[in-house]
């Protein structure tokens, strides 16, 4: 079966950044199947392709996907304008595509929510069977963040999502809070599949080399963020709770910031002028080097902005990373993570904006480091058990191919 995939981000394990998609591509081409990936260009990630673009795109080969990557760079950095832009350049250039390739099954992903654009055309002019994958619930996001306040866009993102969810055969939700989200728009549950992101057990091994950036030593409690510094992730939260340890004269405690983001320039000024010498940041890592990285942690930190929505709607990828490398949690919000994380007994959760409480966390991590290896096992066993990336993948694999039957 020839499977037509639009991911405006995608990348593969040899840049930084989620490799959902490319974990799933390889496991339809296991399977028999042949995958065209479209795509755009990512500034931290990679797609794997090199050399010049032609008529605004390039294409090739990577680990059996064909790629094609369409000349429209995307960073987190850019405006609001700039990135709204990009997202409507890269959804007219995939309808040409999806009306022109030869496919059996087309299938797309946020975000942006106009990744479905492509799928709305072929399901409704080319009677292809469209399978939509839905990572985060838009506009109900942005309007709760307060991101998107215009009501005409909000409006017409509304509609986009309604077309996008009536004209998919099938959907993949990626949280409990986002299936029900699907639902609630009037979309059958027997349509739905809830495939949360899964955990990378082939890459979070043993046998990755341990390491440490400068500034933090052997001895130091190392809890470890690693994800994008946005808007959506309130790391000005972790800020505070470094604040509050620098109070506590906790200096053996070390808050590690991996990645980059539109934020990050404000978070390091910020980290200068109060003296934060306890917060070190680091640049983005291909996978492989954060697997390293999290064997000498001693804890991630799953953290959020305090917005309802993320409570149930959100399956990040970075608490799945922690939990593949058997790294114990400490989560900030409520919600179906909050709740794992207690009723599997790997990490700690702290109320939203509870600076004290956060710190109290580290603290005690700190304090009591011969019980972290036994929620770290916890942790593990959860990945292997519920999360594994080889199971999940081929669950979604029959679940996307059967909409062709």
């Amino acid at each position: 079966m020839k499977v037509l995939y639009f991911h405006q981000h995608f990348v593969t394990p040899k840049g930084a950044g989620a490799i959902r998609s490319y974990a799933m591509a390889r496991k339809l081409i296991e399977q028999g199947h042949t995958v065209t990936m479209v795509c755009g260009s990512n500034t931290t990630g990679t797609t794997g392709l090199e050399g010049p673009f032609h008529r605004g795109q390039r294409r090739g080969t990577v680990d059996g996907i064909k790629v094609v990557e369409l000349d429209l760079a995307y960073s987190n950095n850019d405006g609001f304008m700039k990135r709204a832009l990009t997202f409507l350049l890269f959804a007219w250039r995939s309808i040409i595509i999806a009306l022109t390739e030869k496919y059996d099954v087309v299938f797309a992903t946020t975000t942006p929510l106009t990744a479905g654009i492509p799928g709305i055309f072929a399901r409704w002019l080319r009677k292809k069977p469209f399978v939509f994958e839905v990572r985060d619930l838009w506009p109900e996001l942005p309007r709760e963040m307060g991101v998107i306040t215009n009501p005409a866009v909000l409006w017409a993102m509304g509609i986009l999502e309604w077309a996008s969810y009536r004209s998919a055969n099938r959907l993949v939700g990626l949280s409990p809070g986002i299936v029900e989200g699907i639902r609630k728009r009037g979309v059958p549950a027997e349509r739905i599949a809830l495939v949360p992101n899964g955990c990378d057990l082939d890459i979070f091994t043993e046998k990755a080399k341990p390491w440490l950036p400068k500034g933090v030593l052997e001895s130091d409690l190392v809890a470890v963020f690693a994800g994008t510094h946005g808007v959506a992730n309130g790391l000005d939260a972790v800020l505070d709770a470094a604040m509050e340890l620098k109070r506590r004269e906790r200096t053996n405690i070390k808050i590690l910031l991996i990645g980059d983001g539109k934020l990050k320039p404000a978070l390091q000024a910020r980290a200068q002028r109060e003296s934060l010498t306890n917060v070190v940041f680091h640049d983005p890592v291909k996978k492989a080097d954060l697997a390293g990285l999290m064997r000498a942690a001693d804890l991630g930190m799953q953290v959020l902005a305090n917005v309802p929505a993320f409570y149930y709607g959100t399956s990040p990828n970075k608490f799945f990373d922690y939990i593949s490398a058997g790294l114990p949690v400490l989560n900030n919000y409520p919600g179906w993570l909050a709740e794992m994380i207690e009723r599997e007994q790997c990490g700690f959760v702290v109320p939203p904006a509870d600076a004290v409480a956060f710190a109290k966390a580290l603290e005690q991590a700190a304090d009591d480091r011969e019980l972290l290896p036994a929620m770290g096992q916890r942790a593990k066993a959860l990945a292997k058990r519920e999360f594994d990336r080889e199971i999940m993948a081929s669950e979604w694999v029959d679940w996307v191919t059967g909409v062709a039957r």
